[in-house]
């Protein structure tokens, strides 16, 4: 059981209201590193800077949307380990399966709840203290 205060977590949005909430449903589940990214671009960036293990981004982005991100996090010896979360406002089969295909571990399908944040970071790394 890792505690939330372990997780080192990148929030990954082109809408800054988006990330906030993010950022404070992390918190209210005890999550206290939390970075920030504007686009998958950004995210890499930050990405190779700092210790990060839990990235959760949107799927539509300028430049660099979800998927590229993930493809790139994946295909990068140092990065392919940290665990993605795909955040997105649409649960269609295709994102989904190409999603999966890239090596995603989990969903989250906005709007979302505090609870449902926190249990879909608990599919990936167990239950939170």
């Amino acid at each position: 059981m890792p505690a939330a205060t372990d997780l080192k977590v990148l929030v990954v949005d082109d809408q800054q209201t988006i990330r906030s909430l993010v950022r404070n449903g992390l918190r209210d589940i005890g999550v206290t590193t939390i970075e920030e990214a504007a686009d998958g671009e950004d995210a890499l960036g930050a990405l190779l800077t700092k210790r990060i293990n839990l990235i959760i981004s949107d799927f539509n982005m300028p430049r660099l949307d979800g998927l590229g991100l993930l493809r790139a996090v994946r295909m990068t010896p140092q990065l392919k380990g940290i665990a993605f979360i795909m955040l997105t406002g649409r649960a269609d089969a295709d994102l989904v399966a190409r999603a999966q295909q890239f090596g995603v571990n989990n969903y989250l399908v906005k709007p979302f709840t505090v609870s449902s944040l926190r249990s879909k970071i608990e599919e990936v790394f167990g239950a939170l203290t």
